[in-house]
């Protein structure tokens, strides 16, 4: 009876296989560790030139604590050699981690991608269980998690950095609107660096080439860097204020827009409109005789930081989710 029962199959041969990303990351971050260590180093050298700064100008010997090197209270206004070198470096410290967002975006389309599209490597990959989807998203939540950590960061690092600069006057380059200081100093930072990711994949994925899906992400990503940049202001209501002349009107931490003033009938005349007049005398003369009777003035006052920010942050996040949802169509549609 023995002889015709028929075996029971094991169940190590039925057990369906775990899906998991473990194999396919561990696979992505052996090839690319030299890249890694790069990425590691270049964060080790942004905090220690901070903290160099940092310590440069505590240690210089000033009168004042916001680096004054006149007489504490004196009119006069002289800052020692470290703070004004400090103010240098910090000045475009943003815009520093916004050519890093890119540039981990232009390695997402190339090398990472584009490159084993091209020279068919990846076949080696899906023969192995690994479907494309699970393909694609290592490719895009390794560099997405690294990235987005080493920049949080550098974040923090910059913005400790700024601190120490903002006791003395303030810097025009400095100021929180600033191009170069706006960027690197929020949340905007994180989404301009997913935004990079995916724009990396999706032009990966459309043209699979390096060089050309290399070249086409930075386009791209220039294109949004600077249309978000000089459209910024845009993003949040200004404040309107009028009616007063002055510190009452303007405030140095306010970002100007517009300013003029303003007819009987509220219609308003703009600074520009008299820009040809040449002096003080003749642009009053020219506001008064188009009408002007209120000062008045459009700002970003800082209290609109963090809307601008979360503003700015939402919609590179909302552009980053459509490439990531366009990215993996292309793939199902080209690949299955």
């Amino acid at each position: 009876m023995s002889t015709l029962t028929p075996p029971k199959p094991e169940a190590a041969t039925t057990a369906p296989a775990r899906v998991t990303l473990r194999g396919p990351v561990r696979v992505l971050l052996r090839v690319h560790r030299k890249a890694l260590w790069a990425g590691a180093a270049l964060l080790v050298i942004g905090i220690g030139i901070v903290v160099a700064l940092r310590v440069w100008m505590a240690s210089s010997k000033v009168l004042c604590a916001d680096g004054d090197t006149t007489p504490c209270g004196d009119d006069i206004y002289v800052s020692s050699y470290a703070h004004t070198s400090t103010e240098t470096f910090l000045t475009d410290g943003g815009g520093v981690l916004l050519l890093l967002a890119g540039l981990i975006g232009v390695f997402v389309a190339g090398p990472l991608i584009a490159r084993e599209l091209e020279s068919g490597t990846f076949r080696l990959a899906w023969a192995q269980a690994v479907s494309p989807a699970r393909w694609l998203t290592a490719r895009l939540a390794v560099p997405a998690a690294l990235t987005v950590t080493g920049l949080m960061i550098l974040v923090i690092v910059y913005r400790w950095g700024l601190w120490a600069l903002r006791a003395g006057p303030n810097n025009p380059g400095l100021r929180w609107y600033a191009s170069g200081v706006f960027p690197g100093t929020g949340p905007a930072i994180l989404g301009y660096a997913l935004l990079a990711v995916a724009v990396g994949a999706l032009c990966a994925v459309l043209v699979r080439r390096t060089v050309l899906s290399m070249s086409l992400s930075a386009l791209v990503l220039a294109a949004v860097g600077i249309g978000l940049s000089t459209r910024r202001y845009l993003l949040w209501p200004a404040v309107l204020r009028q009616g007063q002349e002055g510190p009452a009107l303007l405030r140095d931490s306010d970002w100007h827009l517009e300013g003029g003033m303003l007819t009987a009938s509220g219609s308003k005349v703009y600074w520009q409109d008299c820009y040809h007049a040449g002096s003080v005398d003749g642009y009053e003369a020219c506001m008064s005789d188009r009408g002007g009777v209120t000062p008045f003035a459009e700002v970003h006052p800082a209290s609109h930081y963090w809307p601008l920010q979360l503003v700015e942050t939402g919609i590179l996040l909302a552009l980053a989710a459509l490439a990531v949802f366009a990215a993996f169509r292309v793939l199902r549609r080209l690949h299955g």
